[in-house]
C-alpha cells in the first residue's frame, strides 16, 4: 500500500474496484465490454482529484492457492505478480496521482483487506464516499455493503455513492438478475446509487 502522511485531512473517497487486467483484458473471468465504464471513470477521478479527495485503486490481488477460487469453481485469476492483478492501461497513469492509494484484497469484499480498513479507520472526517468499478453484483457489491456496516457500527455518517454508470460486471446480460438484486439490496441499505446529471 502507498503511504499517505495524513489521512485525517479528507471528507471524500472515491474508490476504484478492481480496474484490473483479469477482469477487461485477460484471464478467465475477463470480459473486454467493462471497458465503456472507464472514460466515466476518467471523469470521476479528474473531478476527485481536482477537488482533492482521497483515490484509493482496489485491486484484487491473490495468493496462487486462494482459498476464493476453490468456492468459485477453480476460477484462478489476479495471481499476485501477473499482468492480471494491475490496473487496466486506461487508469495506471492515475495510480501516481497526489493523494492517491492503491490496495490489494484477497478476497470479493474491499472491506476485508487489513490495509483498506486501516484507511478507513484512519479517515474520520470523510463526509461522502464514491464508488466505481467491477464487479457490480459481486466486489461492489460485498464492498459497499461492508464499508455502509462499518460506518453504521461506529455512527458514522457518511453518504456512500455508486456510479451506475462507472460500474459492471463481466457477462453482464447474461447475470442480469444478479446484477439487478444487488443494486436493489444496496439502495434498502441507503446507499445511493447515482448517475452523471441526476
Amino acid at each position: 500500500m502507498t503511504k499517505i502522511k495524513n489521512l485525517e485531512i479528507y471528507e471524500n473517497i472515491l474508490i476504484i474496484v478492481d480496474m484490473v487486467n483479469g477482469f477487461v483484458e485477460e484471464g478467465v473471468l475477463h470480459d473486454k465490454e467493462i471497458k465503456r465504464v472507464i472514460p466515466r471513470q476518467i471523469e470521476l477521478i479528474k473531478e476527485a482529484h481536482k477537488n482533492g479527495s482521497l483515490i484509493i485503486f482496489i485491486k484484487d490481488t491473490h495468493d496462487e492457492n486462494a482459498t476464493e477460487f476453490k468456492r468459485f469453481n477453480g476460477t484462478k485469476h489476479c495471481v499476485r505478480g501477473t499482468r492480471e492483478a494491475e490496473v487496466v492501461e486506461e487508469l495506471k497513469p492515475f495510480e501516481k496521482l497526489k493523494d492517491t492509494i492503491s490496495i490489494e484484497k484477497n478476497s470479493t469484499s474491499f472491506m476485508e483487506s487489513p490495509d483498506f480498513r486501516k484507511v478507513v479507520h484512519k479517515t474520520p472526517t470523510v463526509k461522502k464516499v464514491d464508488i466505481v468499478g467491477c464487479c457490480t453484483d459481486i466486489c461492489d457489491f460485498n464492498g459497499a455493503m461492508g464499508l455502509a456496516n462499518y460506518y453504521d457500527e461506529w455512527n458514522r455518517k457518511v453518504t456512500i455513492n455508486v456510479h451506475e454508470d462507472a460500474i459492471a460486471t463481466y457477462s453482464e446480460m447474461m447475470r442480469k438478475e444478479y446484477v439487478d438484486a444487488a443494486k436493489l439490496l444496496m439502495k434498502q441499505q441507503g446507499i445511493k446509487l447515482v448517475k452523471k446529471n441526476n
